[in-house]
């Protein structure tokens, strides 16, 4: 069965046109990897699942950060939709401070649309300052903000100026770009040109490297750290999962920049390349290869042998732990099929966690990627930039000549470019098997039809569709916020993961539930014996 076929067939000549290049059927005899359709708009009308410029920004980048007043400037519906959903974890810094379970907002009404709102943004700065006393407050725009003309970056100079803090404002309109992905890029533009390089306190242990798209939903970031610093490395930030300013301020001291999520943060990484010489290396810290290949990557990219011993120390002892867990949920859920939707890397790392419990994806795509998320890097060169892309500010890097450093030597650097993939990433369509579909933008009619066809037992996604599939018969998993579960990602993560799945597919109101093939199997059953007996 073509389900591609079946799902074109239903659209009319405008939205089959638009769409057939975002829905791919892999298949391993192809000369060449397949090309995709991605980051380009899609279809007024159709129910995306994608969020805007302003979300990408302040919900997925900046809003994590502990130590930062984060302001909304708009109305207090987009503040609000985008506080608390993701469930980023943060531990208050030694000062007590943790700003990220307050929704800060200049709640605009139709009198600050129509005279101008700067009056207010610089109100909700003076009273942020008079109650919290942060050292730093950061200004997300929603879409009115960038229709009438407030100037933000100038009441944040101000603000600067008159409080003695870091005040950084970010144009992040909702209508900027295709998707939440301009706004990642817009807020790792005004991270990299005001936080980052700021502050030269020097890394205190031997190894030291920054997390990049680690958000800690449900403790990742945590689980994380723990088996870093266990080896021996001096994490020195994250980006920006239990993350400050105050640490990102120091991120150029680290040597290694390690990439887990590689469209919202990724152009932090080459950015901080072009500026100071870091290399960054793509890890993945969900499933045990994953994470195992990873640790023995980032050991051999510091070449020390006590590093490579520590590491097969704890790969050892870590899967030693959590080794009957693993064989007991992997017998319950060995045969099953998933189905993954969702965005970052994670439609991408977590196939390898479901295979090690013997479920097979039958479906994978993301909310927000570009080509190169699904195709790999190497085709970034032959990507056409159109005129969304041109709305999303191209920051202009420079070396720094006072900061700038190399660790590798030159022959070194390519050869662990060709052994452990140094700053490459191949794409998520090289890991999917033959017959399994790729999908971009997946809007909720197909939704419903690759369920109805496929029947994935499991089908991961987001907030969004996640009621419409359970009321249809299959669980659904949100991996953008664990349904307040978690962690996920490390040894011991996998675990969790694995009992939660367990859990969800032994629930007992499956029995309750009737989806609509089923009822349209037995309408047609009944029909037919009803007719033989005529």
């Amino acid at each position: 069965m073509d389900v591609k076929a079946e799902i074109l067939g239903s659209y009319n000549a405008k939205v089959f046109k638009n769409r057939k290049d975002h829905i791919l059927r892999i298949n391993k005899a192809e000369a060449e990897n397949p090309e995709i359709a991605a980051n380009t708009r899609a279809i007024p009308g159709i129910m995306t699942n994608r969020g805007c410029c302003y979300a990408g920004c302040k919900g997925v980048v900046v809003g994590p950060l502990k130590d930062a007043v984060t302001i909304t400037h708009g109305p207090i519906g987009c503040g609000f939709y985008s506080w608390g959903t993701r469930r980023n974890k943060a531990r208050p810094d030694e000062d007590g401070r943790n700003f990220i379970q307050y929704c800060f907002s200049t709640d605009m009404q139709e009198p600050d649309i129509v005279f101008g709102g700067d009056k207010k943004l610089r109100a909700a700065i003076r009273e942020a300052m008079e109650i919290f006393k942060p050292r730093s407050i950061l200004i997300c725009s929603t879409c009115p903000v960038g229709l009438i003309g407030d100037d933000i970056h100038s009441v944040a100079a101000e603000a600067e100026r008159e409080y003695g803090i870091t005040c950084v404002a970010f144009s992040c309109e909702g209508y900027k770009g295709v998707s939440q992905s301009g706004g990642h890029h817009i807020a790792n533009n005004g991270l990299m040109k005001r936080i980052i390089g700021s502050n030269d306190l020097a890394p205190t242990g031997k190894y030291p490297v920054n997390l990049l798209g680690e958000y800690n939903i449900g403790g990742d970031g945590w689980e994380v750290e723990r088996i870093l610093r266990r080896i021996g490395y001096d994490v020195v930030s994250v980006f920006t999962g239990d993350g400050s300013v105050q640490a990102i301020s120091r991120a150029h001291t680290a040597t290694l920049n390690l990439v887990q999520c590689h469209r919202s943060i990724n152009y932090v990484a080459e950015m901080m390349k072009t500026a100071y010489g870091t290399d960054w290396l793509k890890v993945n810290f969900i499933g045990l290869k994953s994470i195992s290949g990873s640790l023995r990557n980032l050991a051999q990219y510091f070449g020390a042998e006590e590093l490579m011993e520590r590491t097969e120390e704890v790969i050892a002892g870590e899967t030693a732990a959590i080794a009957d867990d693993m064989a007991f949920f992997r017998e319950k859920l060995q045969g099953k099929t998933a189905a993954l939707f969702v965005g970052g890397s994670r439609s991408h790392h977590y196939q390898e966690l479901l295979s090690e419990y013997g479920v097979s994806t039958v479906l994978a795509g993301y909310e927000f990627a570009h080509r190169d998320d699904y195709e790999g890097r190497e085709i970034i060169p032959a990507i056409r930039e159109d005129a969304d892309s041109k709305n999303i500010e191209q920051a202009e890097i420079m070396k720094d000549e006072k900061r700038y450093r190399v660790f590798l030597s030159p022959q070194r650097y390519e050869e662990l470019k060709n052994t452990i993939g140094l700053e490459d990433y191949k794409g998520m369509i090289r890991d999917m098997p033959d017959g399994t579909y790729v999908v971009d933008d997946l809007n909720h009619f197909e939704t419903g039809v690759f369920a109805d066809l496929l029947k994935p037992d499991i089908f991961f996604s987001g907030i969004k569709d996640k009621y419409v599939l359970q009321k249809g018969g299959t669980l659904s998993r949100q991996l953008h916020s664990y349904d307040y579960s978690g962690p996920y990602a490390g040894y011991k993560g996998a675990v969790v993961f694995g009992r939660d799945l367990v859990m969800g597919l032994q629930a007992p109101a499956w029995g309750m539930v009737s989806p609509p093939w089923k009822i349209n199997a037995e309408k047609s059953a009944a029909e037919g014996q009803r007719d033989s007996h005529a």
